[in-house]
């Protein structure tokens, strides 16, 4: 697998959400590749990876996002990572049509808008890689998670018929499904002790990293894999098969 060089030509990607967790590690991983890299971020003083170029945008924000898509139009995109999302966590019953709302909007109407915008360059070259980020929560589900998990299996569908349809034009498209991955927001909600009762659910006994995703995300969208398209990939330790 490739470590320094994703393609002899350089490439151009576009990283959403990477500020922090596993849209900074790819974003990362793809700039020592020497593809140029082109991050987004909500606020205007956010973190992004040395090398990369940052674009604020605020996918709940209609004018923002517009004006972003505006932007992406204009760029020659051969790598697209959706990968910004948010989650709102309640029970059924109390979630707001608002909360629902925004869910979709970040999660799956903003990655489908973006993915129109870098379709006709792509078209034209007859090359491109575009994966979403979903989740294990994509494949199953949990309680007080319907709209993330609505999102997230709308995001896949998504992904499914995109790839049936742009194969023909050299693209490739697939869905990557982390499972619990050891973020900075990850530890935020559960805790250590959280943490610690998941391990005991996974067959591997520990969280992933962001590092892990992150390599097979860039492997994925490299000129290596030739193959590979229409999949929900889910890379999670095993939790979901047992």
């Amino acid at each position: 697998m490739p470590t320094k060089k994703i393609n002899k030509k350089k490439l151009t990607a576009l990283v959403t959400g990477a500020s922090r967790g596993i849209g900074y590690s790819i974003a990362s991983k793809l700039c020592e590749a020497d593809v140029k890299v082109i991050g987004t971020g909500t606020n205007s003083d956010q973190r992004i990876p040395k090398g990369c170029e940052y674009k604020q945008v605020d996918f709940l924000n209609l004018d923002s996002l517009d004006n972003f898509l505006k932007y992406v139009g204009s760029q020659e995109i051969d790598i697209l990572i959706n990968n910004a999302g948010i989650n709102k966590i309640n029970e059924f019953a109390k979630i707001t049509s608002t909360d629902f709302d925004e869910i979709i909007q970040v999660n799956l109407k903003s990655p489908f808008l973006i993915t129109q915008a870098v379709l006709p360059y792509m078209k034209e070259k007859n090359w491109g890689r575009i994966i979403n980020i979903s989740s294990i929560f994509g494949k199953i589900s949990k309680e007080f998670r319907s709209p993330y998990s609505a999102s997230k299996f709308g995001l896949d569908g998504m992904t499914a018929g995109l790839a049936a349809e742009v194969a023909r034009n050299g693209i490739l498209a697939n869905t990557l499904s982390p499972g619990f991955i050891d973020t900075e927001l990850t530890s935020s909600i559960l805790g250590e002790s959280g943490k610690n009762e998941i391990k005991k659910t996974i067959p591997i006994g520990r969280l992933g990293s962001v590092e892990e995703i992150a390599t097979f995300a860039c492997w994925l969208a490299s000129e290596e894999n030739t193959y590979i398209s229409g999949q929900n990939i889910v890379i999670d330790g095993g939790f979901v098969r047992v």
